[in-house]
This record gives structure tokens, sequence and C-alpha cells, in this order.
């Protein structure tokens, strides 16, 4: 049946009948509005208390503005899910993610609890407090279209292979930003390890039902790309759904472990204090 067969929008008023009848339709991706009716809210968050909830399709993006002190949860339900993200400083996007920085100021490669995500100007962006898939990736970025031509025959957006940088730039045009402001990203739920040749080794998934953890330290604009991971050796295209909450709470402060783990974190999160409380936040 084709489009003009199932909608009839000769007119105005028939066109306004089409779209009401379309109230009360849902799909299993789809954000949740209001945020406290999501199904899915994390073990003891009260689901009031969301200000973000959504599932993101596989081959799907997401976007949001989250408030300073904001907490992220990403989940994997099945164990194919895969996060591309990319932070920037909402007040000023032109700070953004600075993936060489958030591995050589913690000194570790491998993102985990307690890894402060950096921007190029020594602050804090956000912070990965909670970790149960250790399953990470800071060193391949996301897949392109040249990639997933080659590798899938198919990179468009809307297509059934869509590659994570094409998803980025639709995402971030939804904040007035263009290919061009998009940094390198980091990536969740399928790990990637060095070997002692340099080469890298695809780890995979450690399993469904994991789940990420990050606190904003800044107010951040976020986006996500929920598609698979470029060193997946499976030939098909493999990515599963990912489930997405927020809800307010408190930015790393003196009082937190990691505010002092060591001298150069100790530095960048007083950075991100220092923007944060000249700006009143």
């Amino acid at each position: 049946m084709t489009t003009r067969g199932e909608h009839l929008t000769d007119s105005v008023r028939n066109a306004r009948a089409d779209a009401r009848a379309q109230t009360g339709l849902t799909s299993e991706w789809m954000p949740y509005l209001p945020a406290s009716g999501s199904p899915f809210a994390p073990a003891g968050v009260d689901p009031v208390d969301l200000v973000w909830a959504e599932t993101v399709a596989p081959g799907g993006y997401a976007h949001k503005v989250l408030a300073r002190g904001t907490r992220l949860r990403l989940d994997d339900p099945t164990g194919d899910a895969c996060a591309h993200l990319v932070v920037y400083n909402a007040l000023e996007p032109v700070e953004r993610l600075n993936v060489a920085d958030t591995v050589k100021i913690p000194w570790q490669a491998y993102l985990g609890a307690g890894h402060p995500l950096l921007s190029g100007e020594g602050r804090v962006l956000a912070t990965v407090v909670a970790d149960t898939s250790a399953h990470h990736d800071a060193f391949c970025g996301t897949t392109t279209e040249a990639w997933n031509d080659r590798k899938y025959g198919d990179a468009r957006p809307e297509g059934p292979s869509p590659a994570g940088r094409s998803l980025f730039v639709k995402a971030a045009a939804k904040h007035g930003l263009s290919r061009r402001d998009l940094p390198p990203s980091v990536s969740f739920f399928q790990g990637v390890r060095v070997e002692a040749d340099g080469g890298f080794t695809w780890l995979g998934s450690a399993g469904p039902g994991t789940s990420v953890e990050l606190v904003a330290e800044l107010p951040l604009l976020v986006l996500l790309a929920n598609v698979a991971h470029p060193l997946d050796p499976r030939p098909e295209y493999v990515v599963g759904p990912l489930r997405v909450h927020a809800w307010r709470g408190p930015a790393t402060g003196p009082g937190d472990e990691r505010f002092t783990a060591t001298p150069e974190r100790n530095r960048a999160y007083l950075n991100s204090i220092d923007y944060a409380e000249a700006r009143g936040l």
C-alpha cells in the first residue's frame, strides 16, 4: 500500500484528522514523555526525578542538553548495543570532548569507573562514576560512510547500516552544529584492547544487562549514536537497543574520592568548578 493510500491528507481538515489519529501510538524506540513514564527506570531512582528517558533504536541516535550534576545512565539490555558518545560544554560548544586529553590526564587509556572525560580546555566535562561492563573504547572512534559502504554496502542514515558519523551530523545539526564541529568520539559496551605490537583486538561485549553511569561536571550537550563498532568482525550489521536515563544530582566535589585521585585530575576538576562558579552554576 502506498503512503497516499494509508493517509488521507488532501485537505487541511483531513490532514488534521489524520495527524490526530496518530495520538497514542507508540514505538519501542522512543523518548518517554514525561521521562517519569519510562518502564525501565533504574533501580533506586524515583521515576519523578528523571529528566531524560529514551530507548535508542539499533542504528539510531539521540541528543540532549543536561544540567551540571546530572547523572546519565546507559544500559545495554541485549549485549549488542554500542553507545558512541560525544559531549560538549552546552554553554560554549566550541569546548568539546578531547579524546587525547581524556586518556592522557588520568594516565589510562581504558575507560572505566572514575575516568574523567576532558575537554581541550583542561576541564572535566563528565566523569564515568559506575561501570558494570568494562568493555569500552577510546581508540577507534565511530564508523564513517566510506567504511560502512565498503563493509555493508550501505551507509545511509535511514538505511539498514547507518554510519555513526552520519548520525552525529544529524544530531549536531539539531543544536546548530555542523560536521566540522564533531570531534572523535568514545564508545561504550564494545571493548578494544591494544596488543604488544600496537594492533587492536576487538573484545566485543561483556554480555547483556550491563550499564555505565556518568555525571555531568558542566552543562552538557550529549550526542549518542548507537551503531556497530568499526572493528566488529561480524559480516552482518549487529547492534542492539540502547536505554538512556538521566536524573539530577551533584557534580563531583572535594568530598568525592575521585576529586583528588591524582594531581592532574584534581586540577581538571578545579578548572571545571571555577568555570561553573563564575557563571553562577
